[in-house]
């Protein structure tokens, strides 16, 4: 009976310890439908973060190649950034446009991003994670880039059956977003 008692208290305490291992290798939080993280810039370049993601099994699409390569990606280093994800959800399905999405940001006092914040994202967070966070894409909500078309995009990343994406979504103004999205903003910017 001793035995019995002393191994009922071993498997106990391992799957409390499971559990708690677990939450504590989570890195991220989430409270009223806004998701929070930190990510930190390593100064990689488009060109870089193409080799580098694609080397780790992650498919980039040809727009988000192309935003990556474009001027207007412009990588920091060593910024800490504070991400807010606000849930597609907080928002009605005729509601859920980039402008409106921009606005709620605004009156949160969430910042517009840094686009380089995409690749940290896809970079910290595997698919699996986005599915514990009921999320099918992130949005990046910095100001849009012209892919090589000339057409304004925001880059993303999905998970998809056909694997784990860095891509872009069409970033005008009135552009609908799907209800299983979030949409990154920074509610805060440190570092050098």
């Amino acid at each position: 009976m001793k035995k019995l008692n002393y191994l009922l208290i071993v498997v106990v305490f391992f799957s409390m310890s499971c559990v708690n291992s677990t939450d504590s290798a989570r890195t991220w939080t989430e409270k009223d439908g806004v998701i929070r993280f930190s990510v930190i810039s390593d100064s990689t370049t488009g060109k870089q973060w193409i080799a580098r993601l694609e080397s780790k099994g992650f498919r980039i699409s040809d727009y988000a190649k192309s935003v990556l390569r474009s001027k207007s990606f412009k990588p920091t280093s060593g910024i800490i950034y504070e991400v807010t994800i606000l849930r597609g959800e907080l928002f009605s399905d005729n509601e859920r446009t980039t402008r409106n999405i921009r606005e709620e940001a605004k009156k949160r006092s969430l910042s517009t991003p840094n686009a380089e914040i995409v690749c940290l994202i896809r970079e910290k967070f595997s698919d699996k994670e986005l599915e514990t966070m009921e999320l099918y894409y992130i949005v990046t909500m910095h100001n849009s880039i012209k892919d090589s078309n000339g057409d304004p995009r925001l880059l993303d990343i999905d998970r998809l059956v056909s694997g784990s994406w860095l891509s872009t979504g069409y970033g005008n103004p009135v552009n609908r977003w799907g209800r299983g999205s979030g949409f990154a903003f920074v509610s805060q910017v440190s570092g050098s």
